[in-house]
């Protein structure tokens, strides 16, 4: 089964002037569940609006999408995690009233959070800080907080947008090993990057997007089967589209 399956999406954003610009063209793709699958463009290739139109963010003009073979409904989304590219979070909060917040939108009950509270915060390095408040937190230690949010309802599927961006090396490493983590768990990841060395270490599948078209959704190894790096065949790909 596909934790994710987009079929012929489409959207316009207003334009500048007069009119809409589309922006997204007959988007199809799958993310097969169990894996994790990377969605690689350039800045502006389409990759967080594609993101907003399947978590219902934004509306899309036309097309169906489904989560485990299913319209997107209150059972499925308990089950999706998301952190957005750049993730709001109530800063006068510490990060444990935060988590705690959002424990709350998720279940009726308190019980079992502390548990998965502890659990989340040791995962993204942040249980000792757990009562600070995140005003004094640094840019890094705030998407680690975004991250430890996504988790907190255990979910089969996190959705990550650009999971990475802004860290420090050892963040980055952090973050990468609590991903390697979690698909040694079955967890299915989606996240977006355009730093193709991290598709390449981490991903079994691939969705490469370009000016809003896809140009490749199918495992990693067939695309870059006939290249030495995935550098080369996203080059590639990319010139005998634009040709």
């Amino acid at each position: 089964m596909n934790a994710i399956s987009v079929s012929q999406l489409n959207k316009s954003l207003p334009g500048n002037f007069v009119g809409k610009n589309q922006v997204l063209f007959d988007v199809t793709f799958n993310v097969p569940e169990g894996l994790c699958c990377g969605f690689v463009g350039n800045n502006g290739a389409g990759k967080t609006t594609s993101l907003k139109c399947v978590l219902e963010f934004l509306t899309p003009d036309s097309g169906e999408i489904l989560f485990f073979g299913e319209k997107l409904k209150v059972s499925s989304r308990n089950r999706i995690g998301y952190l957005p590219e750049r993730p709001y979070l109530y800063e006068f909060l510490s990060v444990w009233d935060f988590l705690k917040f959002h424990w709350n939108l998720t279940f009726d009950s308190s019980k079992g959070f502390s548990d998965k509270a502890e659990e989340v915060l040791k995962l993204v390095g942040l249980f000792e800080n757990r009562d600070k408040v995140m005003r004094k937190f640094s840019k890094g230690m705030l998407q680690r907080a975004g991250l430890a949010q996504a988790l907190i309802h255990n979910p089969d599927l996190l959705i990550l947008d650009e999971p990475m961006s802004g860290l420090d090396p050892d963040g980055r490493l952090m973050v990468k090993n609590i991903l390697k983590e979690l698909k040694r768990q079955g967890k299915t990841l989606f996240f977006s990057s355009h730093l193709l060395e991290d598709v390449e270490e981490l991903c079994e599948h691939l969705v490469v997007v370009h000016h809003g078209k896809i140009l490749h959704s199918g495992s990693l190894q067939s695309f870059q089967n006939q290249y030495q790096s995935l550098e080369q065949a996203f080059a590639a790909v990319k010139a005998k589209v634009l040709s």
